[in-house]
């Protein structure tokens, strides 16, 4: 472990780096979360790249996040004779539901759902918005359109409809399926791409059921999202600030604006917010990144984005490692500014009036106050260590959890250090001594160091923290701990040995 960086890496595996030896590399370079993107390849590939990354986490003893990338729907237009055709500017251009090979003048847009959600003068955008028709009139199966902006247009190309709230799942029966398969392998986080409304949320999370305890990331990148942004942070475990798709139906200048209004939306409730797409595009095909991409990671770190993410860039570029270890120096180096910490502080949001987020904001104060060398959150949830991770304290939180799926997916949490531990605590004495041991055994902390530990009160009861408590580390805590055995032994004091047995590695499923 590591306490020099508080914003985590997530990388895309793709072709590029699929090998043991290059994940493992990209492992060595700073990634802390995995994405399986299943818009493209196989299950066997996802499975694979799956296997390879438990048995390094097995191996290093280090919680690994897994986040399976759904496709969800795409609109796109059918076949065109020939392969491509060219629009010009102003010429009229059907779009129908006939299934004929379309041509120059017409196409098949075989998606109802759209001509019923048109209005008159609304815009279609094709190909990743390269080209614009303007609706002149529709009906229930077509829209004759003019062509504000021309240009080659091949098979199957992508169709964008702005502003527009289109009555579609985000999950079609290739998501169902794809769901069920990584529900099957153990992932982490599930995104779920083409979110509009809260109720999306609600409808993958009844997909799911019990069948696992997996977090659910909402990408936005629609602007219907946007205009339920605060609904669908409550019902959602994570954000994701897709900016391709986003930076598609909305004017580029806007993405950046609202960009940082998702950041801080995401942080003052708390959810784990990740920036992601073309971070570092240049990367695809070069060694070193345009400056412009050097200080965009910078600026999503500057903003306090839990996570920053790479897709083609490590998924099939020539350059994987080199991206991650790029990634990894820009956000240390924002976070040795200044400026960084003033930022958190000026845009760090109000509690609300609970028991645990009045511990958290205490917690801040008294890291502030005393410097301690670490935090530890106990949790069983999660809970306890999002919501100090939500305060954004200078110590670094070393999350001890029983459970570890909860482990994995805290890997995504900015400034958290998550452990998987098997001891069973029977007191507070106890607990103190198991943080301080784990802190120091982590590397985070070193004799003498003080440590605040936060937990919950009964153990192991969800979104119950209300214990707050600063301990010094002691030499006994670096004993082999196994030799004693009899919990009746334990002092009432931060330095007393424990009576448990536990491994400080992550036990994996």
């Amino acid at each position: 472990m590591t306490a020099q960086r508080r914003a985590r890496i997530v990388a895309t595996l793709g072709p590029a780096s699929s090998t043991r030896e290059c994940i493992a590399a990209l492992l060595d370079a700073g990634v802390n979360v995995f994405r399986l993107n299943f818009s493209h390849g196989t299950h066997e590939d996802h499975a694979a790249r799956l296997h390879i990354i438990r048995e390094l986490e097995h191996e290093r003893g280090r919680p690994i996040g897994i986040i399976q990338d759904l496709q969800g729907p795409k609109l796109r237009v059918g076949r065109l004779e020939d392969g491509k055709v060219t629009l010009e500017h102003g010429q009229p251009f059907r779009l129908d539901l006939d299934p004929a090979i379309g041509n120059a003048r017409r196409a098949n847009l075989p998606h109802p759902e759209i001509f019923a959600s048109l209005e008159h003068g609304a815009d279609l955008l094709l190909d990743d918005g390269k080209l614009r028709l303007r609706v002149e009139t529709f009906g229930p199966d077509f829209a004759e359109t003019t062509v504000m902006v021309g240009g080659p247009l091949s098979d199957r190309k992508g169709v964008n409809v702005p502003g527009v709230l289109l009555p579609i799942s985000p999950l079609t029966a290739k998501d169902r399926a794809d769901l069920d398969f990584g529900l099957s392998l153990g992932v982490d986080w599930i995104a779920l791409s083409f979110v509009q409304r809260p109720e999306d949320i609600d409808e993958a999370r009844a997909i799911i059921g019990d069948r696992a305890n997996v977090k659910i990331m909402a990408k936005l990148e629609k602007p219907a999202a946007i205009e339920h942004l605060d609904a669908i942070i409550e019902r959602a475990d994570g954000i994701m600030v897709a900016r391709g798709d986003l930076g598609v139906e909305v004017p580029p200048q806007k993405v950046p604006v609202l960009q940082q209004r998702i950041v801080r939306a995401a942080r003052a409730a708390g959810r784990p917010v990740v920036v992601a797409t073309q971070m570092l595009e240049s990367m695809i095909t070069s060694p070193v990144p345009t400056r412009a991409e050097a200080s965009d990671v910078a600026n999503a770190v500057y903003s306090g984005a839990d996570a920053v993410m790479l897709s083609a860039e490590s998924a099939s570029g020539q350059y994987p490692v080199e991206a991650v270890t790029i990634m990894a120096s820009i956000i240390r180096e924002v976070e040795q500014d200044p400026a960084w910490r003033a930022g958190l502080d000026a845009t760090h949001a109000a509690a609300q009036p609970t028991t645990p987020d009045a511990i958290c904001c205490a917690l801040r104060r008294v890291v502030g106050l005393l410097e301690p060398a670490v935090t530890v959150a106990y949790t069983a949830s999660g809970f306890s260590a999002l919501r100090a991770s939500r305060e954004r304290p200078t110590a670094p939180i070393l999350a001890l959890t029983p459970d570890p799926t909860i482990a994995r997916q805290l890997a995504l949490a900015w400034g958290v250090h998550p452990l998987a531990f098997q001891a069973q605590l029977t007191d507070v004495s106890q607990m103190i001594d198991e943080a301080v041991a784990h802190a120091l055994r982590a590397g985070l902390a070193g004799v003498d160091d003080k440590v605040v530990v936060i937990a919950g009160l009964p153990f192991g009861c969800s979104g119950s923290t209300n214990l707050l408590h600063v301990a010094t580390a002691g030499n006994e805590h670096l004993r082999d701990r196994s030799s004693t055995s009899d919990p009746g032994k334990h002092k009432k004091t931060a330095r007393a040995n424990t009576a448990s047995e536990t491994d400080p590695r992550l036990a994996t499923a």
